[in-house]
């Protein structure tokens, strides 16, 4: 086998031309063995391994920068970088990065989890190593996805107006997580498909080849460069942004990409080498069902029609919000490019009318439901709590300052687990209820994920739904839901645990354990991060001395602290002590949630030992 021998890039460049598509057939093998064992993004790294392989064979990383947007395309750099032996440990914890790692590997530039962003790094990488007089190159590998993603349209204009030395990877496989969107994805797939297309590839292919040699005929070479591109329609858009265009050619055939890239890279400022892969590449399933095998769960390989056997949270969000739309005809669904993923498909196969997937673009996601809300219309914007971070403006100048009725699902609040610190959804607490007229809730349980969705329908205001990556469960009793309005579940006199969504389950846990060791522990569904139920935790704090609040989510500016605020305006720090646990202020890595709540001490075990202990010490608080 080639790759036994692949411990680095300077192993790869002793490998002859024809060596690298058998390598990339055991690159293949060995990403769909680790996949099948542990997860991972499947789909997307197979359709670039052969990408992966030519970059690597002729650039110099590390000194040359490779980027990757995303990082759902990197498995195959990853193999190729030194990790090989250790690939069979992708997300675990303490592993593998599904990712892109600076933290992990010299050749990884960025931790890499958001889209549309390598072309903004790599404009200002290019522009830092000018001011240096650095002449290593600079390339960034991105999908057709990333082109509905507002910046890095902002990236291109102003790395093709700077004339920054960057080359560009384009990676057009029609797909993002779920099919691309948007004007410009269906006009390059429309023209790829057309006859002309297929008429004249093999020239253009033939053309980057022999370009060194053309190059030496100079005006001649010039004016068939110019007419070959006026007749590639698709290279009119980035020439006229400043950049140089080639392609597209067979991202899967490295007999012509080895050449082409060569040539490319030896020219200077902004180009294009655009290239056409199939997603899934290698593998049937993934090929047939891209948008099935992005995030693959284990046993995908081995067992790939295997049943899901449990409802999860966002599934209950998207039973809900479909049997709502049957008799709300004003509501409408917003996803940025996660149908699936959010449970909007199923919303979208019963209105298709009502329902608008924008792509990688969740600013526009907000900006485009503040219109809607603006002529009667209720928006349900449903976005993983990650990627709502990069609305944070226009939640605050289009939503919430216009006084706009606009619903935001936030899935995946919390810890996701397996996808790491890229991917968790720990900040929403705390960048949400800074929002004048914001109201933000977290049910209990997925019954009352419902009832909270469809009382937030009868708000006039903006409201925020936060609800964890998990399998659906109910606990107890169902309490209509009131604006503001928290409840007790159990009832105490020691200690007051004050727990939010997710936390609520294991915080009923947690005073299971506490009774077990004689202390009588209350416990408050608080429902509501904004408007907190002042009454109730007031009233919790009157008949307990030892107050806990329990969040998924960061400890800084969240949930806890709004309760430290309301508890130091009404001066009862006198009496009582609080002591917030949540996600601590850092980065949380990959692993099960199971492993990361007790990294974080959040889990029901450290909870209760965690209030024992300061039961114990109360004597240097308690009066």
């Amino acid at each position: 086998m080639i790759l036994k021998k692949i411990n680095s890039p300077e192993d790869l460049k002793k490998l002859s031309p024809d060596q690298l598509p058998v390598l990339a057939g055991e690159i293949r093998k060995a990403i769909i063995e680790a996949v099948d064992l542990r997860g991972g993004h499947l789909a997307s790294s197979l359709g670039a391994v052969e990408l992966c392989v030519t970059l690597h064979y002729c650039m110099n990383t590390p000194r040359d920068t490779l980027l990757f947007d995303v990082g759902h395309q990197s498995y195959a750099h990853k193999i190729l970088t030194g990790r090989r032996d250790r690939f069979s440990s992708l997300r675990q914890h303490k592993g593998i990065s599904g990712f892109p790692n600076s933290r992990e590997s010299e050749y990884d530039e960025y931790i890499s989890g958001h889209a549309s962003t390598a072309v903004s790094w790599a404009t200002g990488i290019a522009e830092a190593k000018r001011q240096k007089n650095d002449r290593s190159r600079t390339v960034a590998l991105i999908g057709d996805g990333s082109l509905t993603g507002g910046m890095c349209f902002e990236a291109l204009n102003h790395c093709g107006h700077s004339q920054s030395d960057v080359l560009i990877i384009f990676n057009h496989n029609a797909m993002s997580i779920s099919p691309s969107v948007g004007a410009l994805s269906n006009y390059l797939t429309k023209f790829l498909s057309a006859p002309i297309y297929n008429r004249i590839k093999n020239e253009m292919e033939s053309f980057l080849t022999h370009f060194s040699l053309i190059k030496k005929l100079a005006p001649r070479a010039k004016k068939f460069e110019e007419a070959l591109k006026g007749i590639m329609v698709p290279g009119i858009f980035f020439e006229e942004l400043g950049f140089r265009y080639f392609g597209p050619l067979d991202g899967h055939d490295t007999d012509s990409l080895v050449p082409a890239l060569k040539n490319v890279l030896s020219l200077k400022g902004p180009r294009i080498l655009h290239v056409i892969t199939q997603k899934g590449k290698g593998f049937s399933h993934a090929e047939n069902n891209p948008e099935d095998f992005h995030s693959a769960k284990p046993c995908c390989v081995t067992a790939p029609h295997l049943p899901r056997q449990s409802e999860t949270f966002s599934d209950a969000f998207a039973r809900k919000l479909s049997a709502m739309g049957e008799k709300d005809q004003s509501l409408v669904a917003i996803t940025a490019a996660m149908p699936k993923g959010t449970g909007l498909d199923r919303f979208q196969k019963n209105f298709p009318r009502r329902t608008y997937d924008v792509g990688i673009a969740e600013s526009h996601a907000v900006g485009f439901a503040s219109g809607l809300a603006k002529k009667g219309l209720t928006p349900v914007v449903a976005i993983y709590s990650t990627f709502l971070q990069r609305s944070f403006d226009q939640i605050i100048h289009d939503v919430a300052l216009q006084n706009l009725r606009v619903i935001f699902a936030l899935d995946r609040a919390g810890l996701v687990g397996s996808d790491g610190p890229t991917h968790h959804g720990v900040f929403d607490i705390g960048y949400l209820r800074m929002i004048p007229g914001l109201t933000i809730m977290a049910p209990k349980d997925s019954a009352e994920l419902e009832d909270m969705l469809e009382f937030s329908t009868t708000l006039n205001t903006a409201a925020a739904l936060r609800y964890p990556r998990e399998c659906a469960y109910t606990l107890g009793s169902r309490t209509p839901v009131h604006l503001g309005k928290g409840e007790y579940l159990t009832q105490g006199t020691e200690v007051g645990i004050i727990a939010i969504g997710s936390m609520v389950r294991i915080g009923l846990q947690a005073a299971e354990r506490l009774e077990e060791n004689g202390i009588s522990a209350a416990l408050v569904n608080a429902r509501f991060v904004k408007p907190l139920d002042e009454a109730l935790l007031c009233d919790l704090a009157s008949s307990c001395r030892l107050i806990v609040t329990l969040e998924e989510g960061s400890l800084a500016g969240g949930f806890g602290s709004a309760v430290a605020e309301l508890y130091a305006q009404k001066n009862i720090f006198d009496h009582v002590r609080l002591i917030r646990m949540g996600i601590p202020d850092s980065f949380i890595p990959a692993g099960t949630r199971e492993e990361l709540f007790k990294l974080c001490k959040i889990d029901a075990e450290s909870i209760s030992r965690g209030i024992l202990a300061a039961l114990e010490k109360k004597t240097t608080w308690q009066k």
